[in-house]
């Protein structure tokens, strides 16, 4: 985990899809990490009789990928061949069976963990990867939102976050005593010292303790799962993404920058592509992933908040010829710093000038061809 490249890996997988009333976007990058460990699942019209269900999910993989890879491809249907979630009816007495699509659910991550120690390189102990999970079902009634680790899920309703998962962390006095019944320890914020996060998928060298069940171990694989009632009117937006977003941004500042973005655009892959760039502008080292779900009462497309964004790009491209004509050399880290420090109004909620970067760039480069950037060279 501690790797780190001599430049980050800025080349992004895109994706987007519409159904069930849902429309999704979703980006990953590597950034600055060695490999890319992060995995994702998006798919709107689930098989049989569920076909107005959708299921999005990220999973942050660490001391490598195949985990997160396997879990990003079995996961969906270990939860639906539950006996539990095979209960579900698709009608609308949901309601009645609201506990055992949470049950199917919980089974399914529990069996898919179950069933990865039989992979030969995990059962050899070659493999030591793990991930953490978050994941959503969307019905036409409910969101099922089932988290494991510390990648997290927000959704925002008129405006604001109105829920959020808790990240799984060691420190947090449940996931510590769990630990330490189990013969572990809490150092530096860690599992035994080494893992950050309480659990996770895979990690099976830390699922080892005799006489203690699957949930009770070092690390669990035991989801916390959530249930929030549909309301088509406030519901806006989901948002799914990878600890390497939250490190640099908080469930407000995220919110309110994607729903600022929403206003100038339908485009959700650009606008995850905003996210996870203005996250590395902002200090993230880690892979990055998010999904975007989108509701019918999302925001929509503004000629006057478009009209705003104009003249922002407008009067920043004025301070920049500014800061360019005042002296004879001047970086682009230097300009960044400079209007960092300003008091710049309309600049993106949660982003600020960062979010801006990849247009002061823009300018820049036709004011300065052959100018020296050393902060942003790594991103060329």
């Amino acid at each position: 985990m501690g790797a780190f490249l001599e430049k980050p890996n800025t080349e992004k997988y895109n994706e987007h899809g519409a159904g069930n009333g849902l429309r999704y976007g979703l980006a990953s990058m590597q950034g600055w990490r060695v490999e890319m460990e992060d995995a994702h699942c998006a798919v709107t019209g689930l098989p049989g009789e569920l076909k107005d269900w959708s299921f999005f999910a990220v999973f942050d993989g660490h001391a490598g990928a195949r985990v997160s890879d396997h879990c990003a491809a079995h996961l969906l249907e270990c939860i639906m061949e539950t006996e539990e979630f095979r209960k579900t009816c698709a009608n609308d007495e949901e309601h009645l069976h609201v506990n055992s699509v949470k049950k199917g659910i919980h089974s399914g991550f529990l069996f898919l963990d179950h069933k990865m120690r039989e992979i030969p390189e995990m059962a050899s102990g070659e493999d030591k990867s793990g991930s953490t999970a978050v994941c959503a079902l969307i019905s036409p009634k409910f969101i099922y939102i089932a988290n494991c680790g510390d990648s997290r899920a927000v959704l925002c309703s008129e405006g604001h976050p109105t829920f959020s998962t808790q990240d799984h962390k060691p420190m947090i006095p449940s996931e510590k005593d769990r630990i330490q019944k189990a013969g572990g320890s809490v150092m530096i914020q860690r599992v035994n010292g080494a893992l950050a996060v309480s659990r996770a998928l895979g990690d099976y060298e830390y699922k080892n303790v005799e006489g203690k069940g699957p949930c009770e171990q070092l690390v669990s694989p035991e989801p916390e799962i959530f249930v929030e009632k549909r309301d088509l009117e406030r519901d806006e937006f989901l948002v799914l993404a990878c600890d390497g977003v939250w490190d640099v941004m908080s469930n407000t500042d995220l919110c309110d920058f994607i729903r600022s973005r929403l206003f100038l655009t339908d485009d959700l892959e650009n606008i995850t592509n905003q996210v996870i760039d203005t996250c590395l502008y902002k200090g993230s080292q880690d892979n990055m992933s998010i999904v975007l779900v989108t509701f019918p009462g999302a925001p929509q497309p503004s000629p006057e908040a478009i009209s705003l964004e104009n003249q922002l790009e407008a009067a920043l491209e004025m301070r920049v010829r500014e800061l360019v004509e005042s002296r004879d050399k001047i970086e682009l880290s230097s300009i960044i710093q400079a209007m960092d420090d300003e008091d710049i109004p309309g600049l993106p909620p949660g982003g600020g000038i960062q979010a801006k970067r990849n247009f002061i760039k823009s300018v820049y480069s036709k004011l300065c061809p052959h100018g020296v950037d050393k902060v942003s060279l790594f991103l060329e």
